[in-house]
């Protein structure tokens, strides 16, 4: 990079931006991809080293914004000074700017994190649920149906031994000695079903 107050050589970044006349205002040329090839050309190396120190020695978010810096520069080429010795201060406060920017918008979202986390949660396994199910109306389905019908009454419909008398129609020591045996059986075809308490 010239020293402040040294001339550069003809063809440089000035040309591309000087506008015929007395007061040389820069203005974009009509070859976008020109002109940002040198802003590189000419800055991208004590850009990133600048640009470094700004991001703590992050590398690729460094890339980043020196890329973004370079972007507004082209598209701000109208508005350049190229009187001035370096674009390097005005490339250094944009980037600055930059990298404000984006400590604001980290700070305000949540920080990112990866799929890891969430593979250590513990989650309610759906299918072990459904599988526990169908083992259960399975050695439901293998009491007898008296057995049965007093189990659903007693504790599916959650009645009383003298209300699920009064709806089936049978006497309470019945209902009892059904719920008793019932859950014993149930036991069992539950045991065999490999379902242990």
């Amino acid at each position: 990079m010239a020293a402040p107050g040294s001339t550069r050589r003809t063809g440089g970044l000035r040309s591309l931006l000087r506008r015929p006349g007395p007061a040389a205002v820069p203005r974009p040329a009509p070859g976008g991809e020109e002109l940002i090839a040198r802003l590189y050309r000419e800055y991208q190396r004590p850009l990133m080293s600048f640009v470094l120190r700004l991001t703590g020695g992050d590398r690729q978010w460094a890339e980043d914004v020196a890329q973004e810096t370079m972007i507004r520069a082209w598209r701000s080429a109208d508005r350049l000074d190229v009187r001035t010795a370096s674009l390097m201060p005005w490339l250094a406060t944009v980037a600055r700017r930059i990298v404000i920017d984006d400590r604001r918008h980290r700070d305000v979202r949540p920080p990112e994190v990866g799929d890891a986390p969430l593979e250590n949660l513990p989650m309610a396994d759906e299918m072990d649920a459904l599988l526990r199910k169908v083992v259960v109306a399975e050695a439901l389905a293998s009491l007898s149906p008296a057995h049965r019908q007093a189990l659903t009454e007693t504790v599916l419909r959650d009645r009383t031994v003298n209300q699920a008398a009064e709806h089936l129609g049978i006497p309470v020591g019945t209902v009892k000695s059904r719920v008793y045996y019932a859950l014993r059986a149930l036991r069992v075809a539950l045991a065999e079903r490999g379902v242990t308490s």
